[in-house]
């Protein structure tokens, strides 16, 4: 039996501030951590994910390099999993043909309405942040905001996409 590496320790053993702490204080784990994010090694690959997110500028060139596989890894990944790699995602300017396939993932993801809410809205937010980029993609967002894709969301959930749509529609 494989040993455990000393982020896979943390992942497990530590609390958010001292996992954000040690992703700091040890540069040299990020490309381990991107590794187990896109890989299906649990319960570390959703932790690595979710740590990223977190520890992760805006734009980080340490993530850039590795969008292609990140995007490529989306979907084979649990609803949880998935939600933690498309907040990577928002998270950095992607080259247009990158922004195509995410946008077609998040788009798949919105539409399956039986999968875990926070999900599908993050799905969501890609959506829209790619139509403010690409304005001929507006009409879309009106279907994906038909009653039956909003059905199976939390009030909450319900509540801030109208304001979504409200804010884009001025």
């Amino acid at each position: 039996m494989q040993r455990e590496t000393e982020l896979e320790n943390i992942l497990i053993g530590f609390n958010k501030v001292e996992m954000i702490l040690f992703m700091n204080t040890h540069p040299e784990v990020f490309e381990e951590a991107v590794e187990l994010a896109i890989s299906n090694k649990q319960p570390y690959s959703w932790r690595a994910t979710w740590l990223l997110s977190l520890c992760m500028k805006e734009n980080d060139k340490r993530i850039q390099k590795h969008t292609k596989k990140i995007i490529n890894s989306i979907n084979d990944k649990n609803d949880g999993h998935q939600r933690e790699l498309i907040k990577i995602l928002l998270k950095i300017d992607l080259k247009d043909k990158y922004e195509g396939i995410l946008f077609n993932i998040c788009v798949t993801i919105w539409e399956q309405i039986n999968k875990k809410p926070s999900v599908r809205f993050t799905a969501f937010k890609f959506i829209v942040k790619t139509a403010k980029k690409h304005p001929e993609l507006f009409d879309e967002l009106t279907f994906f905001t038909q009653k039956h894709f909003l059905e199976t969301l939390s009030p909450g959930i319900r509540k801030s996409i109208y304001k979504i749509i409200k804010e884009i529609s001025k």
